[in-house]
């Protein structure tokens, strides 16, 4: 038996507290790693017709529909704070990260990355950042790690002692002598992942995208760079960028996250305020003597506990029972699909 109940909570509620966690953070002017301003970004997309005669008109049509993939966002990053960007497909995460990373250009508002306009110094702004993005590697393909390390140090124009020290912060962290000689190519998944990752950090930048860091990856090795991410964040006060499907990644490393869906900004401000808001929340596991498990998702201000395992043990008698609160991922569920738990 599983009960679902209508969400309460009021989205007016959290976007006032969103606007004071704003204010808040935009009072130390100066310590703002990424700064933006209503910023919209619309795209002229063709309004294609089927067919062989379709596909020819389109060749001189001029009817375009626009899209507007991010709406009005405003928000600020602190210099060394690691954030959560989160969204379902298609609600504008890639396309606000590629106008931080200078890539695109605003339809309209204003963005500073570092105190810099990002598409107007891309050279510039391209010396601050490091990016890893989905499964685009940095390295090359055919060479052993350590040289593509080298390659990127002259690159950035890196100071050797700078470079020595990185690598030695690397060794503190995570054990990457077994593929410092390996060449990219004959490397895991996860290696690969795992040297994307420490090449987008070599030459210290002030802010390091991530794009689904720990997508395909196994149990461990999701620690391992959960691990990685978090000491080089501490260590070098890097502020960091994390989009991610994978709720066990922001509970491990943000405490701020930023949900957008289509293309606006939903909400802006710490994981456990955002679980306060379904707060009476509860999932419910019982363990009945035959073996089987049930999981109940229960409002505790709509239904009673004691109700739902009474009527449970008069089915089928109950062994052992587990009250756990409600995760991050089935809150960020519930905003996605704006149903029930």
């Amino acid at each position: 038996m599983v009960l679902n109940s209508t969400c309460n909570y009021n989205i007016l509620d959290i976007e006032k507290e969103n606007n004071r966690y704003f204010t808040s953070k935009g009072k130390n002017m100066g310590n703002e790693a990424i700064i933006m301003k209503n910023v919209c970004k619309d795209f002229k997309v063709l309004n294609r017709h089927e067919g062989l005669k379709g596909s020819i008109r389109d060749l001189f049509s001029r009817d375009y529909k626009t899209i507007s993939a991010v709406k009005d966002v405003t928000l600020t990053v602190g210099k060394g704070e690691m954030i959560g960007y989160l969204g379902p497909n298609g609600a504008g995460k890639s396309t606000t990260i590629k106008m931080m990373t200078g890539v695109l250009e605003p339809t309209s508002g204003e963005i500073l990355v570092n105190g810099v306009v990002p598409y107007q110094n891309r050279t510039k702004n391209c010396e601050n950042i490091g990016v890893v993005f989905g499964q685009r590697s940095q390295l090359w393909w055919s060479l052993p790690l350590i040289e593509s390390f080298k390659l990127l140090r002259d690159i950035y124009m890196v100071d050797e002692k700078d470079y020595q020290d990185m690598l030695d912060l690397y060794s503190s962290l995570v054990d990457i002598e077994p593929i410092l000689h390996k060449p990219v190519r004959q490397m895991s998944l996860g290696q690969r992942t795992l040297s994307d990752i420490l090449a987008a950090f070599l030459h210290n930048p002030d802010i390091v995208f991530l794009d689904e860091p720990t997508i395909g990856l196994d149990v461990s090795m999701k620690s391992k760079i959960r691990s990685l991410i978090a000491g080089l964040n501490e260590q070098k006060k890097t502020t960091v960028i994390l989009t991610t499907h994978d709720m066990g990644d922001v509970d491990a490393l943000c405490k701020r996250i930023i949900i957008i869906d289509k293309g606006m900004k939903i909400y802006d401000n710490d994981i456990e305020k955002l679980k306060s808001y379904f707060g009476a929340y509860r999932t419910l596991k019982l363990i009945f003597e035959d073996g089987s498990i049930e999981e109940t998702v229960i409002d505790e201000s709509k239904t009673d506990i004691m109700d739902v395992i009474k009527q449970n043990d008069r089915q089928k008698k109950i062994k052992d029972i587990q009250l756990i609160e409600i995760s991050t991922e089935q809150v960020i569920k519930k905003i996605y699909e704006g149903g029930d738990i």
